[in-house]
């Protein structure tokens, strides 16, 4: 991963934190098909795809808690077994290895922070271009709490030595955007995972584009992480 030793003002430096299912991978709807035929094989025929998908973003043990009201082991188990057919078919979305070159070109730390566990990254990374293209990696192995909670964010703020002041979220759902929130940073979402732009601005997002490619070509939204604005000017 690249190295980082950057410092700002506050003694920590500017960074991008990044969700990666449905931010930069085109994943979200392979997750919901890997769900829901979990939760049909556990005995789950009420749950919908549509329920499935609005948990998306969320730790497995959380979603299933959701969706079944005490939560089971078994359906978190079917979905990795399901998931890990449906895998070769996930790509990269439009732009997501030119805009983690374009943050790292302007000084930021880019962090992907995933509720992944750490043996994804095996099949994450070179989709993404490899270790190269972020500075480091924070997956649910990483931290005390999930998503909604700024648990994530937080460690990566710590462990890399960044600046709270001078440091962006992009994400892909509500979660995300709460995560955020929660962590006291700003989310730039992306309706790319499929979450509409009214429900990502009221969640609490402050920038909403359609996925990494065009977000690239707004980089002033990232402005507080790339030196070019105090915080609160994202777009």
């Amino acid at each position: 991963m690249a190295d980082d030793s950057r410092t700002g003002t506050s003694g920590g430096a500017p960074g991008v934190l990044f969700d990666v299912d449905g931010t930069l991978l085109d994943s979200n709807y392979l997750h919901v098909v890997a769900w829901r035929r979990a939760f049909r094989d556990a005995g789950y025929d009420d749950v919908t795809a549509a329920q499935v998908h609005a948990c998306i973003g969320l730790p497995s043990a959380s979603l299933v808690e959701r969706l079944t009201d005490g939560g089971d082991d078994r359906v978190v188990e079917g979905h990795s077994a399901r998931f890990d057919a449906l895998q070769p078919e996930v790509t990269a979305l439009p732009g997501a290895h030119d805009l983690l070159q374009a943050c790292l070109d302007r000084g930021a730390s880019v962090v992907l922070t995933t509720s992944g566990a750490r043996g994804d990254l095996e099949w994450m990374m070179p989709l993404l271009g490899g270790e190269k293209m972020v500075t480091g990696v924070i997956t649910s192995d990483d931290a005390d709490a999930g998503k909604p909670t700024g648990a994530p964010l937080r460690a990566a703020l710590e462990r890399y030595g960044l600046d709270p002041a001078r440091t962006v979220v992009v994400g892909d759902s509500v979660w995300d955007v709460g995560a955020s929130t929660d962590a006291d940073l700003p989310c730039v979402a992306l309706r790319c995972g499929g979450i509409g732009e009214p429900e990502l601005r009221e969640a609490g997002a402050v920038g909403v584009r359609e996925h990494p490619a065009d977000l690239l070509d707004h980089l002033e939204d990232l402005a507080v992480a790339l030196g070019t604005s105090p915080r609160g000017a994202s777009a």
